[in-house]
């Protein structure tokens, strides 16, 4: 049997778990600030530079940016430069999320009722990334 941590109630083999999300940027302050902002974690003071910035929720998850000068952003749904990942969050309801996103630079990219559970966004450097209801327990 292989040895594990517990996480989210169940065992993790080799006891691997996530240690943060990096998401790469032209822009790691900027970037770090719009998602401060979304999920109102503060910017973390130590990782804190030109090339590396990191926000952090307490006791809970990571989310870095790193410098890449030059990274064309993702024109998902129209082909080009295709998406390589995105962040889904959850919400209660879509119009005060919704707001806030958009308030601090968020793009709506897809609303469309073929999917009604979810919406689609871009932050400011053009990762896209969901607001999807909150599914019922």
């Amino acid at each position: 049997m292989t040895q594990g941590s517990t996480y989210g109630g169940g065992a993790v083999p080799g006891g691997i778990r996530l240690g943060m999300v990096v998401l790469d940027t032209p822009d790691p302050r900027g970037l770090a600030e719009f998602y401060s902002g979304l999920l109102g974690w503060e910017i973390d003071a130590a990782a804190n530079d030109e090339d590396w910035v990191a926000v952090r929720n307490p006791g809970g998850p990571v989310l870095a940016f790193q410098l890449a000068p030059g990274l064309p952003p993702a024109t998902w749904p129209e082909g080009g430069v295709p998406q390589q990942s995105h962040l889904d969050f959850y919400v209660h309801s879509y119009e005060d999320a919704e707001a806030q996103a958009l308030a601090l630079g968020a793009v709506l990219l897809d609303a469309s009722d073929d999917h009604p559970g979810f919406r689609v966004y871009a932050d400011p450097a053009g990762h896209p990334f969901c607001l999807c209801l909150e599914p019922s327990t």
